[in-house]
């Protein structure tokens, strides 16, 4: 069958890459959305578009009556799933096909038998692929540990623990089981070996309904946080040709016990040793596939809609691979600070173009980031010939884009690519455990001089300043050397962000209009417009590009960018917040109380009063100190903005202060 028409099931960066391949085989594309996405990039990019009533992924993007519905009324004869949602459903999978729709995706019985990680591992052993052996909790001893808890019937870290003591394992349990039951509606989970300094490598495989099964090469994800991945790359770097065959024919041989077609991926884990061990079989189109099209020169999507159309894979054995690729995720969140979500307005979103790159998105200048979905605002792809080049282009791409808006990872990302350990190649899932503090420092920029460029341009943006004009429109200010002028100097301040250090520009605004900087040694302004400024730092020049929204100021650099908060000069005494509040970190739902939690208790520092859901993550809000919560305003199933006062903790002075912690994600 000749597919004209395809749903996308799904949102975002992965149904706006899917349209891409869809406009390029002239197909129809039709996009579903919630009212969340009413006005999300993918419905603009879709030829047609059917509204999910309501914004919760439970009662739209997950269910799959109204996806099925929303493609008989759009015409659609095929349906795509996307990654995540109900991509690995196989009772969304049946009812598609019962439709008489063509599914992208394998066989529900493929989807069935990995859709368990328990089962799946049976499956897998019957067929030779090595594994780690299983842990019985109820039996484990001291020798058994670390352990490794994961739910059985999901995946992105939901239900994911480390237990290190035995005294712990119960009560991990039962979080992990909770975590699971919400996340996936099934709360069995399992225990195996916690493999210290593991590496996550995988191996994409493209199958058809003519007994082909292409193992397309290798990817390194080793580079996570909350058990969710950061960057990938191909080939996974270090592994000799024997481990890599071992890899590719382990792969193979697990597509084939299911009996699997189109596009799906064999994790695995490998030990420091070199020892590789199944984890799971994702039964779709990964995050990272564009790794794998770049070293293959391949189009993922348009293989699994040929496999879909009943056509074989153009060849018994996959093309051969050339160069190397790196992916890397960039995400609407502040490392820092526990990876906390963040949302708001992305005011600009723009990464260079050039031979190597390639940006998939969701979201376009203007946009919105919500509350209800994935913070993944892109994926930044570079490719070169060999893994350095590739590494530093992609690092370079990241620094040189302009990203104003929420907090992003963005120089996470760059420190990380740069770090002396990724660029040797020493990866493993411990990468952030052990080098976040150091990736999140503040770095070696001049944000005292980023200040002083976003002064002057807001100087010369005034009404009262006066610039020499050319024909065709105004020219920039232009100053050769200081002036001594007997005004006073003016001044302005501005805190950085997210970090919150201020910092304070004095200028002086002569009879020319033209502002002056003051205090400010070794610097010398040579051109200044509302948008645009450069200096000279001590024989250096430097340009710097401001853009200004509302009170918030971003100053783009070659090297580094800004984000600063303009202050009034005094602060207001009315904006300091009561001892002892626990306020909002993000947006979300409250989903639960700590037992028997209300006011007028004792609780102890540190201890986990109030859960908080927001963008597919749970976080646990800590008490700040022991004392008695003196006021409680949270309640299950409340929704709540950032900075909404949540509860108040009065602290007992006869009980050891602690610092407030950063809210605790759990998940």
């Amino acid at each position: 069958m000749t597919i004209t028409t395809l749903l996308v099931a799904n949102r975002g960066e992965i149904a706006c890459r899917i349209f891409r391949t869809c406009r390029d085989l002239g197909i129809t594309t039709v996009a579903v959305y919630s009212d969340a996405d009413a006005d999300a990039l993918h419905v603009r990019e879709a030829d047609l578009a059917v509204r999910l009533p309501g914004a919760a992924p439970a009662g739209t993007y997950l269910r799959g009556d109204l996806v099925v519905a929303a493609a008989r009324a759009a015409g659609a004869d095929a349906v795509h799933p996307g990654y995540g949602f109900l991509s690995e459903n196989a009772a969304f999978a049946a009812a598609v096909q019962d439709a008489g729709l063509v599914w992208v995706g394998p066989p529900v019985k493929a989807i069935e038998l990995m859709a368990s990680k328990t089962r799946a591992k049976e499956l897998m052993a019957g067929a030779g692929v090595p594994l780690l052996a299983p842990v019985d909790p109820a039996t484990a001893g001291p020798d058994d540990l670390p352990l490794l808890l994961k739910a059985a019937a999901g995946g992105g870290g939901r239900g994911m623990r480390i237990v290190r003591e035995l005294d712990a394992l119960p009560g991990e349990l039962l979080a992990a089981a909770a975590e699971a039951a919400s996340a996936f509606g099934d709360g069995e989970v399992f225990a195996e070996p916690y493999v210290e300094r593991g590496r996550h490598v995988e191996v994409q495989v493209m199958a058809d309904a003519h007994d082909t099964v292409w193992a397309l090469g290798t990817r390194d994800c080793s580079l996570q946080r909350r058990h969710q991945k950061v960057i990938e790359e191909a080939p996974a770097p270090g592994l000799d040709e024997a481990l890599r065959t071992r890899l590719h024919e382990a792969a193979v041989a697990a597509a084939r016990a299911v009996g699997y077609r189109g596009a799906g991926t064999v994790e695995f884990l490998v030990s420091a040793e070199g020892r590789p061990y199944f984890l799971e079989m994702n039964t779709r189109l990964q995050v990272e596939h564009p790794v794998t099209e770049a070293v293959f020169g391949l189009d993922l999507v348009a293989l699994q809609l040929r496999v879909a159309e009943g056509e074989p894979l153009p060849s018994p054995e996959p093309p051969q691979s050339s160069g190397h690729a790196v992916e890397a995720r960039l995400y609407a969140e502040d490392p820092a600070r526990d990876w906390q979500p963040q949302t708001g307005a992305l005011l600009t979103l723009e990464v260079p173009e050039g031979p190597g790159l390639r940006l998939d998105t969701g979201y376009t200048g203007g946009d919105t980031i919500g509350v209800h979905y994935d913070p993944m605002i892109a994926k930044v792809i570079a490719h070169a010939p060999t893994r350095t080049k590739a590494v530093r282009l992609l690092a370079r791409a990241l620094e040189r884009a302009r990203i104003h808006g929420p907090v992003t990872n963005r120089d996470l990302l760059v420190r990380s690519l740069r770090h002396p350990d990724f660029a040797a190649a020493r990866l493993d899932t411990g990468f952030y455990d052990r080098h976040l503090a150091d990736l999140t420092a503040p770095g070696a920029g001049d944000p005292a001089t980023a200040a002083l460029a976003a002064t002057l341009a807001e100087a010369v943006r005034g009404p009262e300043a006066v610039r020499p004009t050319r024909p065709g429109g105004p020219a920039p200010a232009r100053f050769g050397a200081w002036r001594n002028v007997p005004s006073q100097p003016q001044r302005k301040r501005y805190r950085s962000e997210p970090d919150g250090t201020e910092h304070e520009v004095a200028y002086r605004t002569p009879r020319t209009g033209v502002p002056e900087p003051h205090g400010t040694p070794g610097t010398r302004v040579l051109t200044a417009t509302p948008d645009r400024v450069t200096l000279e730092v001590d024989g250096v020049t430097r340009q710097f590009t401001i853009t200004t929204h509302a009170d918030r100021v971003h100053v783009d650099a070659a090297d580094a960018s800004y984000t600063f908060t303009a202050l009034p000069r005094f602060t207001d005494p009315a904006t300091h917040t009561a001892p002892g509040s626990l306020l909002a970190p993000m947006p979300g739902t409250v989903v639960r109380l700590a037992e028997g939690l209300a006011a007028g208790v004792t609780v102890e520092a540190g201890q986990p009063l109030i859960w908080l859901e927001a963008m597919k993550m749970e976080h646990r809000i800590l008490a700040p100190a022991s004392g008695t919560l003196t006021a409680l305003h949270a309640a299950p199933g409340h929704q709540v903005e950032v900075g909404a006062l949540l509860a108040v903790v009065q602290e007992d002075p006869a009980a050891t202060p602690v610092p407030v912690p950063v809210p605790e994600e759990t998940a």
